[in-house]
């Protein structure tokens, strides 16, 4: 960690690109990182996880490193942080002898007690922390955290018929031609199908990765066919290609299940 530190340091004295550098135009980095290790953890390729956790430090040592110039704070500020915030919010183990065994929604329950505890004298609405995320994860912390308070619905039924009739309003702004509407009522359907997801316990934006996981996957198999075929894939008619995609389907599944077997 030390050795990493120093290079970072010799990299903002001597390299012009990092020199160039600013906590702002850094940001945007973090959040490629951070998916590029959702990406590689979904992969189920050990190294490639190695790699990409190692680029998602870099962000956190890069950042610490600019503020330490500013005298503001360093990377061991940032490790002593967390490390105080992490015993601090989980008392039941580091406080054992004060609590009886908890189960994990028990433990979750405490986390946002003890959040809420520190937080204490400062005005703000319920929501204003959510909103340092993608936007089907801010959409879903949201309805989470209203349905607290009873502002939900009381059944999956409730949810979905909100779905359904925020589709029947995008079909009118759609026959109407009105692009505010249209985007307005995209939105909403948006909005709508996610509540759907979390009324029955799916992640929005878990299920929207694996599908786009699921896609590049059946894609690439195309693309390989065509090669195969030694055929350009933009020359491919679209029924060809739709042909392609449900073999891509039978064979990705057959190749999941004989990895699931070879693992069990």
């Amino acid at each position: 960690m030390e050795q990493l530190l120093a290079v970072m340091k010799q990299l903002r004295e001597q390299c012009p690109w990092d020199q160039q550098q600013t906590p702002e135009s850094l940001t945007r980095y973090a959040i490629e990182e951070a998916y590029e290790v959702e990406a590689a953890v979904r992969s189920g390729q050990v190294n490639d996880v190695k790699d990409e956790l190692g680029d998602l430090l870099l962000q956190v040592v890069f950042q610490s490193q600019m503020y330490s110039e500013q005298g503001a704070f360093d990377f061991h500020d940032v490790v002593q942080a967390i490390t105080d915030k992490l015993i601090r919010r989980h008392p039941h183990v580091f406080q054992a002898e004060q609590f009886s065994a908890l189960s994990a929604e028990d433990v979750a329950t405490l986390w946002q007690q003890i959040k809420l505890q520190e937080k204490q004298g400062k005005s703000q609405s319920r929501l204003s922390e959510i909103k340092h995320a993608p936007a089907l994860s801010q959409a879903d912390a949201i309805q989470k955290n209203v349905a607290k308070i009873g502002f939900d619905f009381a059944d999956i039924d409730g949810a979905y018929g909100k779905l359904e009739e925020e589709l029947g309003e995008l079909k009118d702004a759609l026959k109407s031609q009105n692009s505010d509407e249209i985007f307005d009522e995209f939105g909403d359907c948006l909005f709508s199908l996610v509540n759907v997801g979390r009324k029955i316990g799916v992640s929005s934006e878990m299920a929207l990765l694996s599908t786009i996981h699921k896609f590049r996957s059946r894609f690439a198999y195309i693309e390989q066919q065509a090669e195969l075929q030694q055929k350009n894939i933009e020359d491919l008619s679209l029924a060809e290609m739709d042909q392609l995609w449900e073999q891509a389907k039978l064979y990705l599944k057959q190749q999941a299940n004989y990895e699931k077997k070879t693992q069990d």
